[in-house]
């Protein structure tokens, strides 16, 4: 798979990088802020993206919000914070930091059955 991958913290966004290309899929740009992230979804058509919910330049809920305008794309929000306060999408994963290897298989596994 195509996966963009928002992450405004340089190691998280390296290690994540590594075990999904560690899977066999392929990470295109890593972005960190908001406007970033609905370019590059615009630009690559990833088949999945996994999203910090909180970036220091915007937000990564309301850059999924802009992204999915343009049709669904299945996503899995990352954050170190409890997201049930924020209007998501029905359909959206959300996986609270920290989480290991098999919390982000099962999270790829839900969203893309979710799409």
């Amino acid at each position: 798979m195509r996966i963009l991958l928002v992450e405004d913290e340089t190691l998280i966004a390296m290690l994540l990088t590594e075990l999904l290309e560690g899977l066999g899929h392929r990470v295109g740009e890593i972005e960190s802020t908001q406007s970033g992230a609905v370019r590059a979804a615009a630009r690559e058509r990833p088949d999945l993206m996994i999203i910090d919910a909180h970036l220091r330049e915007g937000s990564g809920v309301a850059a999924v919000q802009e992204i999915l305008r343009g049709g669904f794309v299945p996503h899995i929000f990352i954050s170190g914070d409890p997201l049930r306060d924020r209007v998501l999408h029905r359909s959206a994963i959300v996986m609270e930091k920290p989480f290991d290897d098999t919390d982000l298989l099962a999270a790829i596994d839900r969203a893309m059955a979710a799409g």
